[in-house]
């Protein structure tokens, strides 16, 4: 019972959530993304960092992650996006992305949102399960000032982070990436055992801190 109200209460906080990012511009979601990429470049933990992965985002209604994405490859830093496993319910890998020009020639995968192929130049990509991460920068539909995600209801990143972790690895920093109207006051967002805090949350105009 308690998990079917969960659920139900999730649901209705994504409705609520889809309604408010609907209605918001392009051109104001691209001054908000431009000013967060700023601010996350200039973090003590993404400079220290060697491999990031980063979400490449929807046409709407969450951070544009394209110019970050490209400075990441421009810092020599490693980086690597989401894969959808359409075969199994739930699961993405994380594979790395070489240049610029591969970035730019990513097709379209699942939602309209760019995807690396399994393969590049012939060769299997690398994974991030293979070398390990320092930093992740997560979407969702919501987070709130103590540091809990709302997701879309895919259980992508919660799986992929719970994997990751039982390889006998430290998980990676995981960052938030919200715009102003995303961010929720504390405990707002309701949470199963099973979900990941994210260790901060950056907006356009503040970090919002955990650990």
């Amino acid at each position: 019972m308690a998990t079917l109200a969960l659920k139900a209460e999730k649901k209705l906080l994504r409705k609520a959530m889809g309604v408010k990012l609907r209605d918001l511009s392009a051109s104001y979601i691209q001054d908000q993304s431009r000013a967060l990429t700023a601010r996350v470049l200039s973090l003590p933990s993404f400079i220290q960092s060697k491999s990031v992965s980063c979400y490449l985002s929807m046409p709407s209604g969450e951070i544009d992650t394209s110019f970050l994405v490209r400075e990441i490859l421009r810092s020599g830093k490693t980086l690597f996006v989401p894969k959808i496993d359409t075969t199994t319910e739930g699961r993405m890998e994380l594979l790395q992305i070489y240049s610029e020009d591969d970035l730019n020639s990513l097709p379209s995968g699942v939602w309209g949102i760019k995807e690396p192929d399994r393969v590049h130049n012939g060769q299997p990509r690398t994974s991030a399960n293979d070398t390990g991460l320092d930093l992740i920068l997560v979407p969702g539909l919501a987070f709130d000032r103590t540091l809990l995600r709302l997701g879309h209801g895919k259980g992508y990143y919660d799986r992929f982070i719970t994997a990751y972790a039982e390889n006998s690895r430290p998980p990676p920093l995981l960052v938030g990436l919200a715009l102003r109207e995303q961010i929720l006051d504390a405990n707002a967002i309701p949470t199963a055992a099973h979900d990941w805090k994210m260790d901060s949350v950056i907006t356009d105009q503040e970090s919002i801190q955990g650990r």
